[in-house]
């Protein structure tokens, strides 16, 4: 058990109904503001919730809750936990695979390569426990069981946990090629000086086409003029 307290809302809903203490006191051994606990205390605030003993939890003992009651200046604390967990030490080396799942890495590998291409041989001889020819062996395609290997997530596997999956995929995030950007995008300065001399262009040619349009009419009306006989 650690040194931090459980369920601190739950705690404190305990505390105000089967104790004395201030709410000042309960505030700082639950870590929650005093105007909170005030609120928990008018009924204003963590409804639903059901209190819970610290004592009975092993995180207070009576002689502490009585000694802080004497003393509104006192601080309860938490008591020493009677059960001691050894801390983990990080695994170093490849991970140790049971064998009855030693037949599965092959796919596992199969689905790290494909799905997670930015994982360094490194990092999957970490997670499966597998070795680096093994792994060269199914990138090329060389590896003896090639033809009937299936990619499978080693965490349904139980070759590694979820946690340690991610941990090395956001390690080897870096090394990621950069995907390209799809949908709209800004012209380039060549595609809008282009763009802008094609509108200039085709502006152009429409007012040469009305010109011309004028000029044939023009013509038109002179010919006409031409052929009518002159009155005498």
């Amino acid at each position: 058990m650690s040194n931090t307290l459980l369920m601190p809302k739950a705690t404190a809903i305990w505390l105000v109904d089967n104790t004395s203490l201030s709410f000042r006191q309960i505030a700082e051994f639950c870590g929650l503001h005093e105007l909170e606990v005030n609120a928990i205390a008018d009924g204003e605030a963590a409804q639903g919730i059901k209190g819970v003993d610290p004592v009975l939890t092993g995180q207070l003992t009576r002689e502490e809750i009585d000694r802080c009651q004497k003393d509104t200046s006192a601080k309860l604390r938490l008591a020493e936990p009677k059960v001691r967990i050894p801390v983990t030490k990080k695994r170093k080396g490849p991970r140790y695979t049971p064998v009855s799942r030693r037949q599965d890495r092959p796919n596992a590998i199969l689905w790290l390569v494909r799905n997670h291409p930015e994982l360094k041989d490194a990092a999957i001889m970490r997670l499966v426990g597998t070795t680096k020819a093994t792994i060269n062996s199914i990138r090329e395609r060389t590896h003896w069981n090639a033809a009937n290997l299936q990619p499978m997530d080693p965490v349904t596997l139980g070759l590694c946990s979820q946690i340690d999956l991610d941990m090395e995929v956001q390690s080897a995030a870096k090394y990621r090629p950069p995907e390209e950007a799809e949908g709209l995008r800004l012209l380039s300065p060549e595609e809008s000086v282009g763009f802008g001399e094609d509108a200039e262009g085709t502006a152009e040619a429409e007012e040469s086409d009305e010109l011309d349009a004028d000029a044939v009419f023009a013509k038109l009306r002179a010919m006409k003029g031409e052929e009518t006989p002159s009155e005498d």
